[in-house]
């Protein structure tokens, strides 16, 4: 797997968890899109790639240490669940058309954390998944 560096002409100053976070489902959102009008196998490797992206977060989420608050947490464990069962279902029976709710929800989260680092002072927000997506991602 070539680095993240390599990979990608753009990528997030490094310490800021919420915009990495942003950064890395705004990139999946983008190849979701993409892969829409592409061969099956590259649709199916951008739902991969997406359902990756989200079993961090859960992973991160259900940390006992997550510092996310709890009505947060639940509601994108919720969402992460949702994802789960739309991506599975994708894998098996690829629907261009399905695929743009996955990309909505990308890009409304990734909006959230963006405003969210607009609205709020000048500190990092508390990691969620950022350490695993600089290495995944």
């Amino acid at each position: 797997m070539a680095l993240p560096s390599k990979t990608y002409q753009r990528m997030p100053d490094p310490g800021n968890p919420a915009r990495t976070e942003a950064w890395a489902l705004l990139e999946v959102a983008r190849e979701l899109h993409q892969a829409r009008a592409a061969p099956v196998d590259v649709l199916r490797a951008a739902l991969r790639r997406n359902w990756r992206l989200w079993t961090i977060f859960q992973a991160n989420l259900v940390d006992p240490e997550c510092q996310v608050p709890s009505e947060v947490r639940a509601n994108l464990l919720g969402l992460s669940n949702f994802i789960d069962r739309h991506t599975a279902a994708l894998l098996g029976a690829p629907d261009p058309a399905k695929v743009d709710i996955l990309v909505n929800i990308n890009r409304q989260i990734a909006e959230g954390l963006l405003d969210g680092q607009r609205a709020g002072p000048a500190r990092p927000a508390p990691p969620a998944a950022s350490v695993a997506l600089s290495q995944t991602v």
